[in-house]
């Protein structure tokens, strides 16, 4: 018998359209609002007769390739509206979407590709280039083919139900191998009911900044075109940024990471336009109180915490955070949804006791992409908790007394890192492959508030670079799975009974204080050497740094990639292309390339004493007489 308490807590009971597909929720919309605007896209408008008539074309053509229910469907391009009708198109042909992230290595691609069985790939033809295509028996269709025009633009018959697949989604494994995530319609216009009742339905323009391989992207891509919104897709890199759309399209609605809410804070620009807001939403990862506090500082709007794995679909609690917390809840589960803390004998916890989080309800997906076993082993039946499975989350956290969740991080060794989930195991495993190394140990460091990074622990033979090491990662797993930093010991920590000690790890120095230490290629001596130099240690934390350190072997990945470039940007008084960072991964090199675009140090010198004379302006005008 379950405690009272819990039992209230759970009584999220709410009607939702249960025979209702998301495509059949977008298209009564269309009919609903046709000339709205819909998608907004690299300075292109759809209204919603638009998308719906383009979706409807490329839903027939799929169909006449044998799309339907449950046939997975790739999808892999680049931010436009293309996109967001490539989605509707698959949905309303029957099929599942399975996002491919052309940012990925070519080797991941590959194994999606080829674990999915995908018989169709939507791409374009920008795209194709980047794509590893050596699958049998795979079709390739260009979503941007204008022959589709001669498909006819009326409503699609399908056969899809709430019961049928509506993407798969893949995440990291432990064993090596990412595994796809199965998630019914069903799941998804559940979903959308809860965020309804957890952020209200009145549309919006709602700018979406999410990659589409992760699946808050449905939230933002999908719940908003159900219920009439306006969704400006944020473009691919190099394109309008996120403050210039928000000022442009009169933004209400953003959703990001933490840590993307945290790089948004270091860019004044971007800050500033926060304020605008109205409705802003934090999740995939936790937040900082600290965060919250400088959100506070320009955005008066409403702020919603939002929790939920991939395998519950999307987010399973919401929290609306009405001022500065000491630290911040996930909240209580949205409609049909259950939360519950568990013991090793799957038995409840006492509220404020720590328990594992199993979540269950009409969010719980199918399961793993041809993973039975798996699927087994987290989405289980307790009897005692009632019919339905409930999924195993790996999550520690607590009930407050007033139903609220603490979350206190994770039961194994799962990491949440810039909002994706990363099993260490499968970095670790391709280390250990790697010639000369025979132990790896990934774990999640913070030693900056805010700044967390994946650092890789090894037992290796003798190295003069973690270069091969970063190669070998850079080559196999997406951006944010790559170390930021290689430390090699003699031995590695061992608890009593012989275990790894990771605890005794994260007391170990930070990483980056050894590589200060060992500078290469003295003293910055140009004055833009020494701004480079300088804006590097503010974003690494690092006291020094020499001539001819590697940015990326002193622990930099995106976020302080975007904090350096910001501090670049206000010390030469000039805009710097983002993508220099990546190409000049030296101050001697970085800084030789911006001289050469100035003109010469002495420009970039009387650059960096204006951008001064305009901050002490700026203080000037700022204080109060």
């Amino acid at each position: 018998m379950l405690p009272a308490q819990l039992l209230e807590w759970n009584r999220t009971e709410a009607d939702y359209p249960r025979s209702s597909t998301i495509a059949e929720l977008f298209a009564a919309q269309a009919a609903r609002t046709p000339d709205v605007a819909a998608v907004i896209a690299q300075g292109r408008t759809l209204t919603y007769r638009e998308l719906d008539e383009s979706s409807n074309r490329l839903a027939r053509r799929l169909q006449s390739l044998g799309v339907k229910p449950e046939t997975l469907v790739g999808v892999a391009m680049g931010r436009s509206e293309t996109l967001v009708v490539s989605l509707l198109g698959i949905l309303k042909a029957g099929g599942a979407y399975v996002p491919l992230d052309l940012t990925y290595p070519p080797d991941r691609l590959s194994l999606v590709i080829e674990d999915s069985q995908m018989p169709v790939l939507l791409t374009t033809a920008a795209s194709r280039a980047r794509l590893p295509l050596a699958a049998a028996g795979l079709t390739i269709l260009d979503a941007e083919d204008a022959r589709f025009e001669s498909e006819s633009a009326d409503a699609v018959v399908s056969s899809a139900m709430p019961e049928n697949i509506a993407y798969v989604i893949y995440t990291s494994g432990s064993t090596g191998k990412p595994k796809g995530v199965m998630v019914e319609n069903r799941n998804v216009v559940n979903f959308f009911t809860g965020m309804d009742r957890a952020i209200g339905c009145e549309p919006g323009v709602w700018l979406a900044v999410t990659s589409v391989s992760f699946d808050i992207s449905v939230l933002e891509l999908l719940w908003t075109l159900a219920r009439g919104f306006t969704v400006v897709v944020h473009g691919d890199e190099g394109s309008a940024t996120i403050a210039d759309e928000i000022a442009r399209h009169r933004v209400t609605h953003l959703q990001m990471t933490p840590s993307l809410a945290r790089m948004l804070t270091l860019d004044p620009r971007a800050y500033a336009a926060l304020g605008s807001l109205k409705q802003m939403l934090l999740g995939g990862e936790a937040v900082p109180a600290a965060l919250i506090h400088h959100l506070r500082q320009v955005f008066k709007g409403d702020l919603h915490n939002m929790y939920g794995p991939t395998e519950t679909t999307i987010w399973s609690t919401t929290h609306r955070i009405e001022d500065v917390e000491t630290s911040v809840s996930i909240g209580k589960p949205i409609a049909n949804t259950q939360i519950y803390m568990l013991d090793s004998d799957f038995t409840p916890v006492e509220v404020g006791e720590i328990g594992e989080l199993f979540i269950g309800g009409d969010g719980v997906a199918r399961g793993y992409w041809r993973r039975p076993e798996l699927t087994a082993e987290r989405f289980i039946l307790i009897p005692t908790l009632g019919p339905g499975r409930i999924y195993r989350t790996g999550d520690l956290a607590r009930f407050l007394p007033d139903g609220n969740i603490d979350f206190l991080g994770r039961a194994d060794y799962q990491i949440k890192l810039r909002g994706h989930r990363i099993e260490p195991g499968e970095i670790e495993s391709l280390l250990e492959r790697c010639s000369g190394v025979r132990q790896a140990v990934v774990i999640l460091r913070e030693d900056r508030e805010g700044d967390q990074r994946l650092v890789a622990y090894l037992v290796a033979e003798a190295m003069d670079s973690a270069a091969p090491l970063r190669a070998a990662a850079g080559a196999k797993l997406p951006d944010f799975m790559v170390p930021s930093a290689f430390v090699f010991l003699n031995e590695l920590p061992l608890t009593g009974n012989g275990k790894i000690d990771r605890k005794a790890l994260l007391k170990l120095p930070p990483p980056n204080l050894a590589f200060a230490a060992a500078s290469h290629g003295g003293e910055p001596s140009s004055e833009t050497e020494r701004v480079v130099a300088r804006a590097w240690q503010q974003a690494l934390g690092i006291p020094s740094v020499g001539l001819n350190d590697n940015f990326f072997d002193l622990g930099a990945h995106s976020l302080t990639v975007a904090e350096a470039h910001a501090k670049l940007e206000e010390a030469l008084g000039r805009e710097i292309a983002l993508l220099d960072l990546f190409q000049f991964t030296t101050v001697s090199a970085l800084a030789a390339h911006l001289d050469a675009q100035s003109g010469g140090a002495q420009a970039a010198s009387q650059l960096s004493e204006r951008a001064a004379r305009r901050r002490m302006a700026r203080q000037r005008e700022t204080k109060v007489p």
